[in-house]
């Protein structure tokens, strides 16, 4: 018979997939800044791209709390996510619509990675992982204030740009 599966099992398997997760996006967001008109986009992209690091560095030392190697479990969820911005990407290059389809894309990733952290976070207090919450939060409000930026400038900037003939 299998094993029993527990909170503590689930904690960790979300942990594995976040941080895969985070890899793919790092490696994403640099095209994403390259495909980007806007230079705020350009520059919103490159500064996320940083966070994304420390966001990283913060998993990991969630691995280091747990006693268990820092290694990802694929999350097809995130590689769907990043595929659909690719296709953006490519059927929208040189249009006026591109930083539109661009932050749609973004906001797409963070949603996921917020909806993500905020279990993490339940979790992580419900099995008295008290040093972790932290981390956990850092990074939930990260997602948070990239998905606010991401709006203001979609309605600032990229959505009026898109509508223009």
């Amino acid at each position: 018979m299998a094993t029993e599966k527990t909170l503590n099992d689930l904690f960790l398997d979300t942990v594995k997939d976040i941080y895969f997760a985070e890899k793919q996006i790092l490696k994403a967001l640099p095209k994403m800044a390259r495909a980007a008109q806007l230079e705020e986009g350009k520059a919103g992209f490159m500064k996320h791209r940083d966070e994304t690091q420390a966001q990283i560095e913060r998993l990991d030392q969630v691995f280091e709390l747990l006693g268990k190697p820092a290694r990802g479990k694929t999350c097809e969820a995130m590689q769907g996510i990043i595929a659909e911005g690719e296709e953006i990407m490519e059927e929208y290059k040189g249009t006026k619509a591109l930083d539109a389809g661009l932050i749609s894309s973004a906001q797409a990733v963070e949603h996921y990675e917020i909806a993500r952290y905020g279990t993490l976070i339940a979790w992580a207090k419900q099995l008295g992982l008290k040093d972790a919450v932290p981390l956990l939060q850092a990074s939930l409000a990260e997602e948070e204030a990239t998905d606010k930026k991401l709006t203001q400038l979609a309605q600032s900037a990229a959505n009026p740009q898109g509508k223009a003939a």
